[in-house]
């Protein structure tokens, strides 16, 4: 298992927006408004991979889990922490989490910033157990409630 750096090199968007949709296919039906992820393309995924900062995790020819960073000031954003179904629960989470951990340091940024929708509450279980800690609640565009959770992890 390697954990791979998304760079000028990689070519397998098309492979990383099926293992992006398969994971996050389990919020269907559950998260309002529904994920990003369903306006995510191939295309949008390499140029993604330009603006920020992309790690996947293979074994072999199968890409198993990806992470998106974007430096912020003051943290570097998490986004789109994606572990193929039949995998989970194996430390791949944790695995890219350590990569992003690596690149906020050698960023000398201070922190990691995730957002996790409100309904996914297991979500947020696994954040905490991570040493992530809830530090606001936002609601979309057109929502009057709260639908995500911002956590922050100091390093």
């Amino acid at each position: 298992m390697e954990t791979i750096r998304l760079d000028q090199s990689f070519d397998r968007y098309e492979e990383l927006l099926v293992l992006i949709l398969k994971s996050f296919a389990y919020m269907d039906g559950r998260i309002d408004p529904p994920s990003s992820a369903h306006a995510l393309t191939a295309e949008s995924l390499r140029q993604k991979s330009k603006d920020e900062i992309g790690f996947a995790v293979a074994a072999g020819r199968d890409l198993l889990g990806c992470v998106f960073c974007k430096p912020e000031p003051g943290c570097l954003y998490i986004g789109k922490l994606a572990i193929d179904p039949g995998h989970q629960g194996k430390g791949l989470g944790r695995r890219l989490l350590a990569a992003a951990e690596e690149t906020a340091r050698s960023l000398g940024l201070p922190a990691l910033r995730l957002q996790t929708r409100i309904e996914l509450s297991e979500n947020h279980a696994t954040f905490a157990a991570w040493g992530f800690v809830e530090t606001s609640r936002s609601a979309h565009p057109g929502f009057t409630r709260p639908t995500s959770i911002e956590m922050r992890k100091l390093l």
